[in-house]
Parts: structure tokens; sequence; C-alpha cells
């Protein structure tokens, strides 16, 4: 079988750069090179294109010195046109072929990546890639419309207000008003961010000042949700190639114990206070209805290729936290950890998503 060349794009200019860059060490580990020619792609803090290292080592996530993509002086170039698939690179000593590329894997979180902004470049330049495109991106980068959307799908969701940051400054006792609508405790989230960057939990009202300033730090708009009391889930999707039907892993727990919720530190960095539980201890009614949840969530914003989907399971049922279509690979994500115990090894997992998306280029969606 030809080996396939595939283009790995990480990095980016969100808050979520480096966990991108992690995701991209695990990426690259996994990537036969028997089956595939990998070109890394950085994109800078900037936005510029650079020629990376094929290096998994480089990209290991350490709490210390978390990596990143540095400006190193070269320049991607991508095709002039639709009409080819040729990369090339500019450097110190000229420009260079980097060969016709026949699939992106743009593992890329957050705006101006995961938000449909980097789909649509790859659209017009008629390149295939992994994962959702331009709208099922943005819609599921932006909470608001995401939850909304699901809502008109008759999904079940948390009850929320969204505030923008003109909002906030005009007249904040909208905010406050929200607050005493929706109880307490309550979440302030950035509107699009990922990791549980800008998130913070409020517990009385005098700490809402504080998270709003925190949540429109990383967007200009917010959404204050009802904190829901339950269990939290976790549901990986793969759709299916042309014909197949789109699958759902097992469940994945994540258990708080000592801290106030699931935040960046120990999604990323192995903080303490949080144990994930893949599988979940779940009866097989609740977990075929879970998994149901998730594929029509995944389907209601127009998903394709991954998604990873967060529940609440409450008193009264389920209830959808939010969709991530281009969830973290870390070692300790729950993306890669849900499909393991669902039978799929990580290398098996990316082979997967790749063959998925090359099977529905070739059919023409």
């Amino acid at each position: 079988m030809d080996k396939l060349t595939v283009v790995l794009l990480f990095g980016g200019r969100s808050s979520e750069h480096s966990i991108s860059c992690a995701t991209a060490g695990g990426v690259l580990a996994a990537l036969d090179p028997e089956r595939y020619t990998v070109i890394p792609v950085g994109i800078t803090r900037d936005g510029a294109f650079v020629l990376e290292d094929n290096d998994p080592a480089k990209f290991a996530l350490n709490a210390s010195a978390l990596p990143v993509v540095a400006d190193n002086g070269t320049r991607v170039r991508w095709p002039e046109s639709s009409s080819s698939r040729e990369l090339t690179v500019v450097d110190a000593a000229g420009a260079r072929s980097l060969g016709s590329v026949d699939l992106v894997f743009p593992i890329l979180h957050g705006p101006f990546g995961e938000d449909g902004t980097i789909q649509g470049m790859l659209d017009l330049l008629g390149l295939p890639y992994v994962g959702s495109g331009v709208l099922a991106s943005a819609l599921g980068m932006d909470k608001h419309f995401a939850k909304t959307v699901f809502q008109q799908a008759a999904l079940p969701v948390a009850p929320w207000r969204t505030l923008t940051a003109d909002d906030w400054a005009a007249a904040p006792g909208m905010a406050y008003t929200a607050l005493e609508q929706l109880g307490l405790p309550a979440f302030v989230k950035p509107a699009r961010a990922g990791s549980s960057v800008g998130v913070s939990r409020v517990s009385t009202p005098d700490q809402l000042a504080d998270a709003m300033t925190v949540g429109l730090a990383e967007d200009n708009k917010v959404l204050i949700e009802s904190g829901l009391v339950g269990r939290e889930l976790e549901i990986a999707v793969l759709q299916g190639r042309p014909g197949e039907k789109t699958r759902a892993s097992a469940a994945g727990e994540v258990v708080v114990s000592g801290r106030d919720f699931y935040d960046f530190a120990a999604k990323y960095l192995g903080a303490s206070g949080v144990d994930l539980v893949c599988p979940a201890p779940l009866s097989p009614a609740e977990l075929a209805e879970v998994q149901r949840l998730a594929i029509a969530a995944f389907e209601a914003i127009g998903g394709a290729g991954l998604a990873r989907v967060d529940f609440f399971f409450t008193a009264t049922g389920w209830v959808i936290n939010e969709i991530n279509t281009m969830p973290g690979f870390t070692s300790i994500s729950m993306f890669p950890s849900c499909w393991l115990a669902s039978g799929y090894t990580y290398p098996e997992l990316i082979d997967e998503l790749i063959a998925v998306a090359m099977a529905h280029a070739r059919h023409g969606f």
C-alpha cells in the first residue's frame, strides 16, 4: 500500500497552544512511518506556519515547561490554488518542495483552529482533513450556539444566560439577575474557549465580578450556567465511513474529590483531586442512552470525524454539558482513554480517523 502524506498541524494562536503541541507529540509517536509520511507544521502564537521537528519528545507535556511552537525562521507555504496539493517551505537556503499532501490532521484547540477558521482555509484549497467542517467546528466552539442547537434538537442542556463584554460594562446588574435566577453554585465560562480555560465556579454573589473578569479575558462573550449536581461522564464519538453509522465509545467518568471542578491543571498536568474512570460503572440501559445522546448531539451540529460529548448524570437524567469537535489526545485525555476501553489502541485510533477522513474525501463529502 502506498504511504499517505499527512500534514500534522498544531500549536496555534489560542490559549490552548501548549495542549495542541502536547497532542502533537502523542500523534507523532503513534503514526507508523511505514504507512505515513508526516509533515509536522507548527503554528506559532503569532500565527506563522513553520516546519517543525518530527520529534515526539520535543512536545512532551511538562507542568514546569509547557511545549510551544517557536519561530524557527522557516515558513510553510500552502498550495497556490485547489489545482495543487504541493506544500513548500522557505528557509535561509531558499524554497524547497515538501511534496504533495493527501490529508491534513489539524489537531488545533480553541479559536483560530477548532472554530472553523482553519477548516475554511483547507476547504478553499481543496485539501481533505480530519474532523468537522466549518459549520460544525464553529458551533462546537461556541457554547451558546451549541446549546441553542441542542435545545432545538430536543436534547437536554443546563439552563444558562449569555452576556457580552458590553453587557457587563453597561449593565452589570444583568449578570447578577441571571445568577439569582439560575441559582448557586453557578459556572461562568467563556463562550469560545476550551480545556476549562477561563472557567470559574461561583458559590457566592461576591465571586461573580472576578469570574466575569476571568471569563471575558478569554472571549468577549460568556455563559453563566446553573451548577448541576450529578456524575460527570464523557463519551467519545467516531464517524463511520460513508454509509456506516456513527459510533460511540465506552463512557468515561470524571470523579472530582479534592477540587472545585475538572479544571486545566487536572485535565492536563496530572493535578490531584480528580480521578478518571473508564469504563464508568453504568447499567446497560444507562450506557445505551448516553451513547444515543452523544451521537444525536454530534449529528445535531453536523459533526464529522470525531468529537467528545460531556454530560452530567443527575437525579432527573442526562444533561449535555458541551461538545468538543477536536478533543485532546494527550496520554491522560479522556478521548483516547474511552476508545482504549472500547477496543482501539492509540495508534489504531489515529489510523481510523485518517481512514474515515480519506474515505469521505474520496466520496466528495
